[in-house]
């Protein structure tokens, strides 16, 4: 099965799909997957209100400028370095605009950082940002992370529990079903 899936380090339902996606692929799910980065922090742009793509100032772009360059220059790396940057986000509550924090998770991840940043000065990665981002909405009108893009459906899902393989067959199940367009507990029992 071929897919996309979104994410943006800020968001923790992100990280539980993703991370799921990323076990999959390790159980050897027969998935050819494609990680889309998507900026929550550009989808909350007033209208007319400028772009932040380039901005590294606005909340996680520089990771998803960093992830970007792992992902299109060291890709074997990259599921590494994916869940390094949600973990210190999430696990270690560290601020993912700063450069230093960015560094020790792709380090720890077995990345060359320095390597990394030489692609992220380039802009490269902040301009793939705001095409993948701008083509995600216009194309499939996403909205939000995670969402899983096939066969041209887009669906947004929110897993509540981390890396559960299982959560994302039900989705890869569901996608495909075009006679359901939402499906949305009005409250989760905890």
């Amino acid at each position: 099965m071929q897919f996309d899936i979104t994410y943006d380090y800020l968001c923790p339902f992100a990280r539980n799909a993703n991370e799921a996606v990323l076990k999959g692929i390790d159980e050897g799910r027969d998935w050819k997957v494609t990680f889309r980065p998507f900026s929550l922090s550009q989808a909350h742009v007033e209208e007319g209100g400028a772009d932040v793509y380039e901005d590294t100032s606005a909340s996680g772009v520089l990771a998803l400028h960093w992830g970007i360059a792992v992902r299109d220059n060291d890709a074997a790396h990259f599921p590494a370095a994916h869940v390094a940057l949600f973990s210190a986000r999430h696990d270690d509550g560290l601020d993912i605009n700063d450069e230093a924090v960015i560094r020790s998770a792709l380090d720890k991840a077995g990345v060359d950082s320095a390597a990394i940043a030489e692609i992220v000065a380039t802009g490269v990665p902040a301009k793939t940002l705001a095409e993948e981002h701008t083509e995600s909405v216009e194309r499939w009108s996403v909205f939000g992370v995670p969402t899983f893009i096939s066969d041209e459906v887009a669906t947004f899902v929110r897993f509540m529990e981390r890396g559960l393989v299982s959560d994302v067959d039900r989705v890869l199940d569901l996608v495909g079903w075009h006679g359901l367009n939402e499906f949305k507990r009005t409250r989760v029992p905890r």
